[in-house]
């Protein structure tokens, strides 16, 4: 059993899950979506095999590899202003996956490097709420641009970069270090570093 952030789930991984699924289809494969927190106590207390969550990740009694770094950007609805800072959404509503998220995370310490405390926070559970949300001008996010970019492109949404250090997130792939390498989970491992390298 696998873990992975919604987000990685739905655009970096279907690739690599079918073309495993096609070479090892006797492999009893689930794929569990959360958030990063979760997903390393999972990992942790071994109730996953192993999981892609945001990097960096430094624990004595996990193993980590880079798979991909993300750019994030403000998502808007498309009749927002152009955003020139954190400073211009500051009276925005925030539209946000619930705690543990990373992009939360990175969210919040964009607006207290500002000194900035959001007015008004709304949780959500599943990417394509927030989506629809954010278009219909509701609020604004922070999100992975691969993950908006057909919204982006289809005129529903408005993506507003990010500078410096900030705007990227790493996505990295975590197992414990005394978790046995099955043959399974060892061509899984090849399949992630043939699809991401």
């Amino acid at each position: 059993m696998i873990g992975s952030v919604e987000t990685t789930a739905a655009v970096r991984l279907p690739n690599l899950l079918t073309k495993y699924h096609t070479d090892y289809p006797a492999v009893d494969f689930s794929l569990i979506t959360g958030p990063s927190d979760k997903h390393m106590n999972a990992v942790l207390h071994y109730e996953l095999n192993g999981a892609f969550v945001a990097g960096p990740v430094e624990h004595p009694d996990l193993v980590s590899e880079d798979v991909v770094d993300e750019e994030l950007v403000l998502v808007t609805s498309v009749s927002h202003p152009r955003i020139h800072s954190i400073s211009d959404v500051k009276l925005r509503t925030f539209l946000v996956f619930f705690d543990g998220c990373s992009y939360r995370t990175r969210l919040n310490q964009l607006l207290q490097e500002e000194g900035i405390l959001p007015v008004k926070v709304m949780e959500f559970g599943s990417l394509e709420t927030i989506l629809g949300c954010v278009g219909a001008g509701l609020g604004i996010s922070l999100l992975p641009r691969s993950i908006v970019a057909e919204s982006e492109q289809q005129g529903r949404i408005q993506c507003h970069e990010i500078a410096g250090k900030d705007a990227i997130v790493k996505t990295v792939f975590i197992r414990r270090k005394d978790a046995l390498i099955t043959p399974a989970m060892s061509a899984f491992l090849s399949g992630i570093r043939a699809e991401f390298s």
